[in-house]
């Protein structure tokens, strides 16, 4: 019988239950510095209070992996980490209460002394319990016992792998060389090597062993024989390709597709978890974007109709994820012929063809209006080059089409015209703002460089690289660092 292997929140139980601890501990030594006599649970506020804070400690540790590799982590690492985590949850804490008008009811330095007991505590329980766990690294009680089945030249990156970036969970009994006789190597960081001469499953018999594992490079034969007599045993079986370590630049899993069993490989696999907290956000802003885009909308419109009576939109069928096409909203910038014109001024353009962008365009509105140094002045150049024209996408983020960060949408014709590798830009959702906007966009004119930038950003995902690239792109735009 084989008991899966703890993971996620239950692999780190210990130190999320030190955690929750150190954070009551720092909560009633803060009240009880500010008030002296009372104890914090007896006041209604107070003992509400923390319960918020728990809760808010459970969804940082949630959201964040508060304890993702801590064991691997340095000293230095780790108090960073903590800082992180009690900064979260202080500043989150300071939300929900200005929200529910309650924040005058407590004091900043409570604030302040509870920040600082819980990142003095949480450090030192978190260290503690690493001492701990690493002490006990060479002890294997209550630890499975794992018995590798490998070649030669694979046995040191299976022992490395299975040691070093374990969870203490096992320790290998013994490695057997399935091509050698008599191996020239008799140990490997002290764990015993046999080779084929030797009976090693009469050893096995008579050893303790919980589990035995099989890695193989992937044109070798499965030695269907070994694995019948470890199974006859009552051994649990795993087995493995050295090709599932190589990929570098992909993520692999197992799982399913309706009954088939598979093995599932992607530049970028996310969790559930994150995928959710990415559509909250986009949600969230997409509600702020699409009211502070009907402000504008109140003095944008009237001034684009004067220049150019029309429709005051832009819409424009576009490249959603996967090459799904959806409509795309902008106000407009151009006047109504822009895309007949567009044929007019490919020569001009400087992103190679596959991307369309070219200064001082003739097409937008107003641009025959010149300012001192002969630069195009019109309204449609002030939308563009205050990108309020992209303001209206906050309707598709909304609807679901586009994200806050992603990649530029491409237009059908740019899509049309793709290589390859190309396509990997559209293996996420298309963003109002990205990597490239972020990145320079009006100097960088290689199309291939937009292509890498959008890879190392699929590659890279995170919900907290989506906030930087959002604080950036404010920063861009305030600084009119180009505009798409």
């Amino acid at each position: 019988m084989y008991e899966k292997a703890k993971n996620g929140w239950l692999k780190h139980l210990d130190f999320i239950v030190l955690d929750l601890i150190c954070s009551q501990l720092s909560f009633v030594i803060s009240y009880y510095i500010l008030q002296r006599l009372t104890f914090a649970y007896s006041v209604v506020f107070y003992r509400y209070q923390a319960i918020v804070l728990t809760i808010l400690q459970l969804l940082v540790i949630f959201f964040t992996d508060a304890h993702k590799n801590i064991l691997r982590r340095s000293p230095g690492q780790e108090l960073a980490r903590v800082v992180q985590h009690v900064f979260s949850i202080s500043f989150l804490d300071m939300v929900y209460l200005f929200a529910v008008h309650q924040i005058n009811l407590i004091s900043r330095r409570f604030f302040v002394i509870y920040a600082v007991a819980l990142i003095v505590l949480s450090f030192t329980a978190r260290s503690l319990n690493k001492y701990r766990l690493n002490r006990n690294r060479d002890q294997n009680e209550g630890k499975r016992s794992i018995f590798v089945f490998t070649l030669e030249r694979e046995a040191d990156h299976v022992v490395t792998e299975l040691l070093d970036t374990s969870y203490n969970d096992f320790f290998i009994r013994g490695i057997f060389l399935m091509e050698s006789s008599t191996p020239d190597i008799r140990e490997i960081r002290g764990i015993p090597v046999y080779g084929r001469s030797e009976n090693v499953f009469e050893r096995i018999s008579h050893e303790w062993v919980d589990e035995a594992l099989i890695y193989l490079p992937p044109n070798y034969p499965l030695p269907e024989t070994y694995v019948d007599t470890l199974l006859e045993m009552g051994i649990t079986v795993h087995y493995s390709f050295s090709v599932l370590d190589q990929g570098g630049w992909i993520d692999q899993q197992t799982g399913k597709l309706g009954d088939l069993h598979v093995l599932t490989s992607s530049l970028r696999i996310v969790s559930v978890r994150d995928l959710a907290l990415k559509r909250v956000m986009d949600i969230l802003g997409g509600i702020v974007g699409c009211i502070l885009t009907g402000i504008i909308f109140l003095f944008v419109a009237p001034a684009i109709y004067i220049q150019s009576p029309g429709p005051i939109f832009f819409v424009q069928e576009r490249i959603g994820r996967g090459g799904k096409k959806f409509r795309m909203y902008k106000f407009r910038s151009m006047y109504l012929d822009a895309e007949e014109r567009k044929k007019e001024y490919m020569a001009k353009n400087k992103m190679d063809g596959l991307m369309f962008k070219m200064d001082d365009d003739p097409r937008i509105i107003g641009s025959e209006k010149k300012d001192r140094n002969g630069r195009p002045k019109g309204i449609g150049n002030f939308i563009r080059n205050t990108s309020l024209d992209e303001f209206p996408q906050f309707w598709n983020v909304l609807k679901g089409d586009m994200s806050l960060v992603g990649t530029r949408p491409p237009t059908v014709d740019e899509w049309e015209r793709y290589d390859l590798h190309h396509r990997i830009r559209m293996s996420v959702k298309p963003g109002i703002t990205g990597m490239w906007q972020v990145s320079g966009r009006s100097d960088i004119t290689d199309f291939e460089e937009v292509v890498r930038l959008d890879t190392e950003y699929i590659r890279n995902w995170s919900w907290s690289l989506d906030l930087k690239i959002l604080l950036k792109t404010v920063a861009v735009v305030l600084h009119r660092d180009g505009a798409v």
